[in-house]
């Protein structure tokens, strides 16, 4: 069986992340165009710095939950398994995913915007960083994809989602594209469907199945009952 997987911020919530967006529409307590938008970095580096810097040390007091170590088991059962994720965290390699993809870019890596290479990064990023690669000053941000940049590896999940089994969606609301379309790509290459989510999403009625309730209850029992 052919499976791929869609986890969002449901299932890192439960390790004590925030999740995306409140309902209030701020991005803990930060509007979006504030710190997620390539012109909010050319507008206040600094801001956009401090802002990633702070969420980059959170994950230093997280740790992954029985979901994320449920999809890291679920990876050894199948022949092809491709894990796709929307969070920016690490948590699902710490639980031990090896088939992974960052949709949305990863907390600890940074990009130069002039040479585009891309490292790892720990601590903090300061507006005056130096490139590792190409000695730039203040060329380096965050490899995050912000409003109004394209999601990495699109051809890749694609590909994937047109020959798969079975296409299951984590904990995401499905209100945020291109991701909210994939099951409806799935569908349309014959995969079975399945939303596994603490409540209805905005896609709900594409889902060929659905089970609700915390990922860390649900997503072991789905898998386990493959």
């Amino acid at each position: 069986m052919k499976v791929v997987v869609l986890t969002g911020a449901g299932i890192s919530a439960e390790s004590g992340l925030s999740t995306f967006r409140d309902n209030d529409g701020l991005w803990e307590n930060h509007r979006v165009e504030e710190v997620a938008t390539p012109e909010a970095f050319d507008r206040n580096p600094e801001l956009v710095q401090r802002f990633y810097n702070m969420r980059r040390a959170n994950l230093k007091s997280v740790e992954p939950n029985a979901a994320h170590v449920a999809l890291a088991q679920a990876e050894q059962q199948f022949e092809s398994f491709l894990l796709v994720t929307q969070n920016v965290d690490d948590l699902h390699e710490r639980a031990g995913s090896k088939n992974l993809l960052h949709m949305h870019g990863e907390l600890l890596k940074q990009r130069c915007v002039q040479c585009h290479d891309v490292s790892e990064i720990i601590g903090e990023l300061s507006v005056n960083a130096i490139c590792p690669n190409c000695d730039g000053v203040g060329s380096l941000r965050p490899d995050i994809v912000w409003f109004g940049e394209m999601p990495y590896f699109m051809d890749d999940i694609m590909a994937a989602l047109m020959d798969c089994d079975l296409f299951v969606s984590i904990g995401t609301s499905g209100s945020v594209y291109p991701a909210a379309g994939f099951v409806q790509i799935a569908n349309q290459s014959g995969a079975r469907t399945v939303e596994l989510n603490l409540e209805p999403g905005d896609l709900q009625s594409e889902f060929q199945q659905a089970q609700y309730g915390k990922a860390t209850a649900v997503v072991g029992e789905f898998f386990g009952n493959l």
